[in-house]
């Protein structure tokens, strides 16, 4: 399972999942990306420490 936001391999057992209302879900592997994608609305390619960075 990768996390949505950061694109890195999450655990089996770990990270935390958010559905959305309209029934899709979003893995996450920390609070941090939690935070990023939903409250803070970052663009995760705009993010040099995620695997989904763009030069």
């Amino acid at each position: 399972m990768k996390c949505s936001f950061c694109g890195n391999e999450i655990e089996s057992g770990t990270g935390t999942i958010f559905v959305r209302r309209d029934g899709s879900m979003l893995d996450f592997c920390s609070q941090k990306c939690k935070r990023g994608m939903l409250k803070l609305k970052r663009n995760p390619r705009k993010l040099k420490w995620t695997t989904k960075y763009k030069t």
